[in-house]
């Protein structure tokens, strides 16, 4: 007997409004658990908006439909509230905050995720290993949040944090941006291992571009246009993406649209 699919995430017709501008125009989407989900469109698009209204952003009005987190009605809460079920976004351009140090915003963030005080031998250890597969050094524990961060840094934090929480769904919005090769791969690698049997972690990672994909492979690839999902397919959409652009796609779904309504015509 096939195991059963866990569902994480389920977001059903979402409209969402920014300072009074409708952006998000009917979004469908439901991520089960240990599944990536590339989502890719050009910019303006929303994705971004989309990533923010999942967190719960105060600035982006839900103006229709719903959130659902393993099973959950999420639509209504607050930020914190989506955190400690376990929904973590990395942002694009995460902001500096001086006078905080990354070892202790990693460990209040650690407490309030789990709801409990973790003692500092466990803590570190737990730290240390995360470091290490980051290739982080100890002297990045001591520095003010982002800071002064070069942008790989900035992103090698963010997957600190998200290896440090242990979400079970990681929205990463544009993670790749501003990386070198080098950084690319051992960002990746941090993604790769938020997935694992035991964590269940689902993966929402929006990009521009295939080459992160070329690491963290996608069992979905969605492409965002106008504020909604207009097109899905395997991770063989992203190779076709990148070979003939974007304008592909909005013909490709036109020709089909168009295509259906002939359809529709000749049936009645």
């Amino acid at each position: 007997m096939a195991a059963k699919t866990k569902e994480i995430l389920r977001v059903e017709d979402l409209h969402v409004e920014v300072d009074g501008k409708s952006i998000l125009k009917g979004v469908n989407l439901t991520i089960n658990a240990g599944e990536v989900h590339a989502l890719m469109g050009r910019n303006g698009s929303g994705k971004s908006t989309l990533s923010y209204a999942l967190m719960g952003h105060p600035k982006y009005t839900v103006t229709e439909g719903k959130i659902f987190f393993h099973g959950t009605d999420i639509t209504e809460m607050t930020v914190d509230e989506r955190a400690r079920l376990g929904l973590s976004l990395a942002f694009q351009y995460p902001v500096a905050i001086p006078g905080v140090s990354v070892s202790n915003f990693l460990r209040a963030a650690v407490k309030a995720k789990r709801g409990k005080d973790v003692p500092v031998k466990e803590f570190r250890a737990e730290l240390k290993k995360v470091m290490g597969e980051l290739g982080v050094p100890n002297e990045f524990l001591s520095r003010y949040i982002n800071d002064g961060f070069s942008g790989g840094e900035k992103k090698r934090l963010e997957i600190m944090q998200l290896s440090m929480l242990k979400p079970s769904l990681a929205v990463l919005d544009e993670t790749d941006s501003g990386l070198d090769i080098d950084a690319l791969k051992t960002v990746s690698e941090g993604i790769n291992r938020l997935i694992t049997p035991e964590s269940e972690c689902g993966i929402l990672l929006i990009t521009h571009y295939q080459r992160i994909l070329n690491y963290v492979k996608p069992e979905f690839v969605h492409i965002f246009e106008d504020g909604k999902i207009i097109k899905t397919g395997g991770s063989d959409l992203s190779l076709k993406l990148e070979e003939q652009g974007y304008e592909w796609v909005s013909g490709s779904v036109q020709s089909e649209a168009q295509n259906a309504g002939l359809d529709l015509a000749s049936k009645s």
